[in-house]
């Protein structure tokens, strides 16, 4: 049957630019749709929505027999999750924090500024390799503390790593490109502990000092902790908001009335960032395993077996969206899934709200001028973090 292969079809390099008609063919197939591999696809809002929450699903990987190594609290379960979360979240809860994302706000727009002053009308840029990339690493060593003469060193390990993450075992040299991405996590995670260390004692308002110094004993990291939840914040926030301002900034070129009724009204740019995690969302699936069998539209999900969650599709579903494949920023009632949900909800949204928020505004004047030298262009390699490669743009 044609829905027994939808994964391995959605996961198709060919189906990148487009996914949008396989989405709808899931939901038309069913709530959850076993795959040839033996794992469930499940595609509508609701259903996505309602086992993001339910305790009895796993993001641990080792829960579904996988050997591998500990892996970063993105992917383990309570009370482990629970406790680095508390740690890692704390710049991103209430105001005033050490390394608060609010206080970032000034800072943001002025790397955004410094950016875009090398753009001459003229010109041929690629939003992802001129801003969309190096703005969020950027924040993200300045929320760190990284020393901005280590910047560009900090930038060449988050390029390996990325370029690692989007591999696939068909990809030429791929075992190089990932021994260059072990590599590279290695030296990454060991600077940043080194420089956390030399934090220790002096509280600073930047995010590892506040590592090192945490006064609960209960909520403090070993230094492979610290490692690995630092490189979480490097990647997961880098290539979230890399996608989020690139796919915004396609949406905008193909439809020029999003320009226009932009510059119009300015004060709509933080729903327009809303309306564009529904419709082109940064993370397109996530996977879980059960605990138990669950059951869904009557279909088991049996204990121990991967299950897709198209985030994507849900955006998508015409049972929660009216008009769901048209683009709004004026949509209400918009509750997407483009962070996910449940407890393992992303919490560096706010940081990518605001990001996403500077930087689309700050590249309004020169969109409307501006024309897509490649559409679509090259997407990259990951399927669940979708978002183009390379978006030349000719000013």
């Amino acid at each position: 049957m044609e829905s027994e292969t939808l994964l391995a079809r959605i996961t198709d390099y060919a189906s990148r630019a487009d996914p949008y008609p396989l989405y709808a063919e899931l939901r038309e197939a069913g709530r959850a749709v076993r795959q040839a591999d033996g794992s469930f696809l499940v595609g509508g809002y609701h259903d996505v929505a309602a086992l993001l929450h339910d305790p009895r699903m796993s993001a641990d990987p080792r829960t579904g027999g996988r050997v591998t190594p500990k892996p970063p609290f993105l992917r383990l379960d309570d009370p482990e999750h629970h406790r680095l979360r508390t740690l890692t979240m704390r710049p991103f809860g209430p105001p005033h924090s050490p390394g608060h994302v609010d206080a970032m706000r000034d800072e943001i727009d002025r790397i955004t500024r410094e950016l875009l002053a090398s753009f001459e009308a003229g010109r041929q840029i690629d939003v992802v390799d001129d801003f969309a990339y190096p703005l969020p690493v950027t924040v993200i060593c300045r929320l760190l503390g990284v020393p901005r003469e280590d910047e560009p060193l900090f930038r060449a390990w988050s390029d390996v790593l990325v370029e690692s993450a989007d591999l696939k075992p068909e990809d030429g040299d791929s075992a190089g490109k990932r021994e260059a991405g072990d590599k590279a996590r290695t030296e990454l995670g060991g600077y940043l502990v080194n420089l956390a260390e030399q934090r220790r004692g002096e509280p600073g308002d930047d995010l590892l000092a506040a590592f090192v110094n945490e006064p609960d004993p209960a909520l403090r990291l070993t230094q492979e902790e610290l490692a690995e939840t630092a490189i979480l914040l490097l990647i997961a926030g880098h290539e979230t908001t890399v996608n989020l301002i690139t796919n915004g900034v396609l949406t905008f070129l193909r439809g020029p009335e999003h320009l226009d009724l932009l510059r119009r009204e300015p004060g709509l740019m933080p729903r327009t960032v809303e309306e564009l995690l529904r419709y082109e969302p940064p993370v397109h699936m996530r996977e879980r395993i059960p605990l138990a069998d669950i059951t869904v539209g009557g279909t088991t999900l049996a204990r121990g077996t991967p299950v897709i969650l198209a985030l994507a599709s849900g955006n998508r579903d015409p049972r929660r969206f009216d008009d769901p494949d048209r683009f709004d920023p004026n949509r209400p009632d918009n509750e997407h899934l483009g962070f996910g949900n449940g407890i393992h909800l992303c919490f560096g949204a706010p940081l990518a709200r605001i990001e996403a928020r500077t930087a689309l505004t700050a590249l309004l004047p020169l969109l409307g001028t501006a024309s897509l030298v490649q559409d679509p262009p090259p997407y990259r390699r990951n399927a669940m973090l979708r978002g183009p490669r390379h978006l030349p743009l000719q000013l």
